[in-house]
């Protein structure tokens, strides 16, 4: 039979043929796509996209870290601000309640300075500062500190705050002083 053709048989019906390749074809593409140098190239490419990635991540991380600084630096130039502004009133009371100590009566600078401090007062507290009440309650280590031990004759003062040298505070409810404290034994 003459449709089955040895492969090999090198008729020039065989070569001419549009379907076979040449060998020219066959050695060229075998220096130009081996097996593995597709899966290379991809594996580069890969490599390079997985590296840009990465260093844009790290700029990113970078910069985020200069913006986070430079604004912590900025809250804490700036935190005492609303604080400071409060207090300039009272500042303002103070310089007055100066100028009013050469008047020749007592009463009025009493009352002028009573003012002043009772403004200070409501001033700090509308910040969220608050006094410690310590007297007539149990010794505690985590909001006193004792000055001094005192002998009491009433069973019941003992290991009580008996006197208050120096009042302690809380703001927005977290301990900011200790009360300085007599203590009875």
């Amino acid at each position: 039979m003459e449709t089955n053709k040895n492969k090999y048989d090198n008729s020039s019906e065989d070569i001419n043929s549009p379907n076979q390749t040449s060998i020219n074809e066959i050695e060229g593409d075998s220096e130009s796509n081996l097996p593995g140098e597709d899966e290379l190239a991809k594996l580069n490419k890969e490599l390079e996209i997985q590296k840009d990635k990465y260093l844009r991540l790290v700029a990113e991380f970078d910069n985020f870290k200069r913006r986070t600084a430079k604004e912590r630096m900025e809250l804490i130039q700036t935190a005492g601000k609303d604080v400071i502004t409060s207090m300039l009133d009272v500042l303002d009371d103070c310089d007055r309640a100066e100028k009013q100590m050469n008047s020749d009566n007592p009463d009025q600078i009493k009352e002028g300075v009573q003012l002043v401090f009772n403004k200070l007062r409501n001033t700090l507290q509308s910040r969220g500062l608050k006094p410690m009440n310590s007297i007539d309650t149990d010794f505690d280590v985590h909001k006193h500190e004792a000055i001094a031990e005192v002998p009491v004759n009433d069973e019941s003062k003992k290991g009580k705050v008996i006197d208050e040298i120096v009042k302690g505070y809380y703001l927005n409810d977290k301990l900011i002083r200790f009360a300085k404290v007599i203590v009875g034994k």
